[in-house]
């Protein structure tokens, strides 16, 4: 992917809540998408006693980079709300994703029934995975199915 996408237009968050730092790739094709986040102290999780942010935040690095596929998937238009429903088997080899480190988050759908839709994702740091999960995901289509959730 040559081209550079600001987050701020494809993800439904303001900074400094949008977590991930770059879209790598996209592959439509073959239902994949890579972001990168490279950790410093200026993030809103970075906890100083602990050194770096906590392993648990690995589940919204690839909520968000889930975010960055259903971008492509619904045109490139304007971010649409999506929820996560949740994970199952995160695994994390981590203590802490450590100062000046940079991680790499890939997503790969495995599921789909219409907003309902399921990845498989994971975490590299030099190419070696110390975080997955499956994540499950929800994203309304339209206005009312939105306002219906609403409590």
């Amino acid at each position: 992917m040559n081209k550079h996408y600001n987050l701020k237009d494809i993800l439904p968050h303001n900074p400094p809540m949008i977590l991930i730092d770059e879209l790598l790739d996209v592959n439509l094709e073959e239902q994949t998408v890579k972001t990168s986040v490279t950790i410093t102290k200026d993030k809103v999780f970075y906890d100083e006693e602990l050194g770096g942010v906590s392993p648990l935040s690995g589940i919204e690095y690839m909520a968000q980079t889930v975010g960055c596929y259903a971008y492509f998937m619904n045109g490139e238009t304007e971010p649409k709300v999506g929820f996560l429903l949740g994970s199952r088997m995160y695994k994390n080899e981590l203590e802490k994703f450590e100062l000046k480190k940079a991680y790499t988050i890939l997503a790969k759908q495995v599921f789909c029934d219409n907003q309902l839709v399921s990845f498989n994702c994971f975490i590299y740091n030099d190419d070696i995975e110390c975080a997955s999960a499956v994540v499950n995901v929800y994203q309304p289509q339209t206005e009312a199915e939105l306002e219906s959730m609403e409590v």
